[in-house]
């Protein structure tokens, strides 16, 4: 498994947890808001063994309770099973962050119990994922089925859609909401620019803009916050 990015402390992406991140790089979209473009496209950025992070992870063991796992997509990654495998076999809980488009690996790995948490991103509407992913080779099928998945409840999740001004109506959020009707969590991220996003042209939603979205989603999901 190849990672090219080590975060040693986050106190916010794991919901409860003391974690490291771990970033992979390569994915099969190209959102052009995405804010790690040098993991997604060229790929940059110092690689780390798996020993390296493994020793490091037995060195914090006790001080650091979980191990968050994003990218890029990491479902692209063929032996993330095993390596997850090895990060349980230290006494940590996984989160995994995905796009959805993997549902076979999804399912394996949950099944597997070597995923506690998944959030999941829902890019947009079904019908705007083709420009909302940068390209038009997207298999919502795949996307939907993950999301399905997750709903059975077969292990924690969150949904979340990264919104900008460009691409996201309140009206488009009313759909997704309608489309994972009864899901635990729903987080809307505005869009901020990191330096390194994929290509220019997004821009925030103002704040009445968000408070309407979070208001389309509120019937249907249990949860719905903006962050």
């Amino acid at each position: 498994m190849k990672i090219n990015g080590f975060q040693k402390l986050t106190l916010l992406d794991f919901p409860g947890k003391v974690a490291c991140i771990l970033f992979t790089p390569g994915c099969n979209f190209r959102c052009p808001f995405c804010h790690n473009a040098s993991l997604v496209t060229h790929i940059e950025g110092e690689d780390y063994s798996q020993e390296e992070i493994l020793s490091y992870l037995k060195k914090r063991q006790g001080l650091l309770d979980g191990v968050v796992v994003t990218g890029g997509e990491p479902t692209l990654q063929r032996d993330l099973g095993d390596f997850l495998g090895k990060v349980k076999a230290l006494g940590y809980a996984v989160k995994l962050d995905t796009n959805g488009t993997n549902p076979e690996m999804l399912k394996s790995i949950v099944s597997a119990g070597l995923v506690d948490y998944v959030a999941m991103d829902i890019k947009n509407t079904f019908e705007k994922y083709p420009v909302t992913a940068g390209g038009g080779g997207v298999d919502v099928a795949k996307v939907e089925e993950s999301i399905d998945f997750l709903l059975t409840d077969a292990v924690d999740y969150e949904f979340r859609t990264t919104v900008t001004a460009e691409l996201h109506t309140p009206q488009d959020i009313g759909v997704i909401a309608s489309r994972i009707r009864g899901a635990k969590r729903y987080f809307l991220q505005n869009f901020k620019d990191s330096g390194d996003i994929v290509s220019g042209g997004n821009t925030a939603v103002t704040p009445q803009i968000m408070e309407e979205m979070v208001k389309a989603a509120q019937d249907v999901v249990c949860r719905v916050m903006a962050r």
